[in-house]
């Protein structure tokens, strides 16, 4: 027999995991879609330089950046972009993630602001956008939650209703599509930033899938095992029906 409590048991797990991920930088900065680092040495003049700028739903993290250059040390404040929908890449972290590149191969080389412009174009506002999807997916990915906790009250038979199992299947099935679709979108995007990282920096960068975008994987996975509970509810009422129908007659 079906265990009632499992789908909204799935769908609990979804809907924390699409939060989290909803909250990631600069809200909170342990979540991440992806990680741009550096750590880069050279002996030509001892000079060397690390960082790393992360970057979330709505909006981005840079760290504290180290530059030592035979005697002379210097570093930057870290910094976090303000949450909004649809960031870009500002100046900010545009010379910030230049500067890694430069001062480890060119130490003293001029930073025009055309170099600098090289990387704004990595993130397009449009695509930034996308990412609201993933608070969509979440409060969708509840209502889903809200529904299916009604599987675990049962019907005068002793079973789950059909039309709770129903609308659940209903809920889900929206939520389900809809991170499905956010995560392909967190893929795409990050394979896609991570190829222009490489051809602006001449591989000098480092590029690191996040954590957010195995989070939303879960999720995905999470939601469609509970629809698969939520059929298997739906067709334990019509197994029952029959039953009864057959008894009666």
């Amino acid at each position: 027999m079906y265990p009632a409590f499992l789908t909204p048991l799935l769908f609990f797990l979804a809907f924390l995991l699409l939060l989290l991920v909803s909250l990631s930088v600069p809200i909170t900065k342990t979540i991440f879609l992806f990680r741009l680092t550096s750590n880069i040495s050279s002996g030509l003049v001892k000079s060397s330089v690390s960082g790393s700028a992360t970057f979330g739903v709505w909006g981005y993290c840079v760290s504290a950046i180290e530059v030592s250059i035979a005697a002379f040390d210097d570093s930057s404040s870290a910094f976090c972009s303000s949450a909004k929908l649809g960031y870009t890449f500002d100046q900010n972290v545009a010379k910030a993630l230049y500067v890694l590149q430069v001062c480890s191969m060119h130490p003293f080389k001029v930073i025009t602001i055309s170099q600098v412009d090289d990387f704004t174009d990595l993130i397009s506002r449009t695509t930034a956008a996308a990412l609201v999807l993933h608070p969509v997916a979440c409060g969708l990915s509840f209502l889903a939650l809200l529904v299916s906790l009604f599987m675990l009250r049962r019907g005068d038979n002793g079973g789950i209703s059909r039309v709770v199992s129903l609308l659940t299947l209903g809920a889900g099935l929206l939520s389900a599509i809809l991170t499905t679709i956010v995560f392909l979108i967190d893929v795409i995007m990050v394979a896609v930033i991570r190829n222009k990282v490489h051809d602006h920096s001449d591989g000098d960068l480092e590029m690191n899938w996040g954590n957010a975008v195995w989070m939303a994987l879960g999720a995905t996975i999470a939601l469609w095992l509970a629809m698969a509970g939520s059929c298997a509810g739906i067709c334990a009422c019509g197994t029952r029906y029959r039953n009864r129908k057959d008894g009666k007659y």
